[in-house]
C-alpha cells in the first residue's frame, strides 16, 4: 500500500468524494425539473403580459370604435335650421291691400322676395291689435315639388287660422322700387308715405318696417320672424311658407 492510499483511507472522505456522491451532487445541484418549471412560470407571465396587452388593445379598439360611431351619428343627424336677418315691410293704401317685402339689403331696391297678399289693410291692422299675427301660406307639393318654395307662383292664405284668400309672387315694379328708396333710411320704423309717389294718382301708402329672423326648416318651410326692437315685449308676426302634402 502506497502512501497515497493510507492518507485516503485515513482522511476525511468529504475531500475525496466519491464517483456516485459527485453524480448525485451534480444532479442534485442543477435538475432539470427546476429549469421547466422556471421557464413555464416565465412563459405564464409572459402569457398574462400578452393577454393584458391584448385585452388594452382591445378597449382601446372599443373606445376608438365608440368615438367614430359617436362622430358618424353626429354627422348623419339632422342638420340644425339655418337662421338669419333680413329686413321686412309689410305695406299697402289704406283702401287697399297688403304687401309683403323682404331684403337682405335695405340699400338695394330689388327684393328678395314680394308678395301680394289678399288681405285688405284694414283688416290686417284690426288683427295686429291682437297683439298676434300668424300669416300660413301653404302650396301644393303634389303639383309644385320641384319649384324652390320662393318661386311658388300663388299660395293659399291663412291669418290666424282662418282661410282669408290668395298671395302672389310678384316682380318689383318701378312704383314699388321708387318707395324702397324712400325707405333706404329707414331700418325699423313705421309711418306713411304721402300719396302722390311715383305718379299724381297715387294715394297713400301705409308701412311698417323692422329686421326679420329668417328661418329655413328645410325644401318644404320656411318663415319669417319679426324681431321687437331692443327685446321689448311689443307686435308678434310672422309669415310661414310651407309646402304641405
Amino acid at each position: 500500500m502506497t502512501k497515497i492510499d493510507a492518507l485516503r483511507r485515513f482522511l476525511p472522505s468529504c475531500f475525496y468524494p466519491t464517483s456516485t456522491t459527485s453524480a448525485s451532487s451534480v444532479s442534485s445541484v442543477a435538475p432539470t425539473p427546476k429549469k421547466r418549471l422556471s421557464t413555464s412560470l416565465r412563459d405564464d407571465l409572459d402569457d398574462q403580459d400578452r393577454t393584458s396587452v391584448a385585452g388594452q388593445d382591445q378597449d382601446k379598439d372599443s373606445q376608438d370604435s365608440n368615438a367614430t360611431t359617436d362622430i358618424e351619428t353626429a354627422t348623419v343627424a339632422a342638420a340644425r335650421p339655418s337662421r338669419s336677418m333680413v329686413i321686412g315691410t309689410i305695406f299697402g293704401q289704406r283702401k287697399g291691400h297688403v304687401w309683403f317685402c323682404i331684403q337682405h339689403d335695405r340699400l338695394s331696391t330689388k327684393p328678395t322676395l314680394l308678395l301680394e297678399l289678399s288681405i285688405p289693410t284694414n283688416q290686417l291692422v284690426q288683427e295686429m291689435r291682437s297683439g298676434v299675427v300668424r300669416i300660413a301660406l301653404e302650396c301644393d307639393r303634389s303639383e309644385l315639388s320641384s319649384c324652390p318654395l320662393r318661386s311658388v307662383p300663388v299660395w293659399t292664405m291663412f291669418c290666424n287660422g282662418r282661410k282669408i284668400g290668395f298671395a302672389t309672387r310678384r316682380k318689383a315694379s318701378h312704383h314699388h322700387r321708387l318707395m324702397l328708396k324712400t325707405m333706404q333710411s329707414t331700418t325699423v320704423g313705421a309711418g306713411v308715405i304721402p300719396s302722390g309717389l311715383g305718379s299724381s294718382g297715387s294715394e297713400e301708402i301705409m308701412y311698417m318696417r323692422a329686421n326679420y329672423e329668417h328661418v329655413v326648416g328645410d325644401a318644404n318651410s320656411e318663415s319669417f320672424h319679426l324681431v321687437n326692437p331692443d327685446e321689448c315685449p311689443g307686435q308678434e308676426l310672422s309669415v310661414f311658407l310651407m309646402r304641405s302634402r
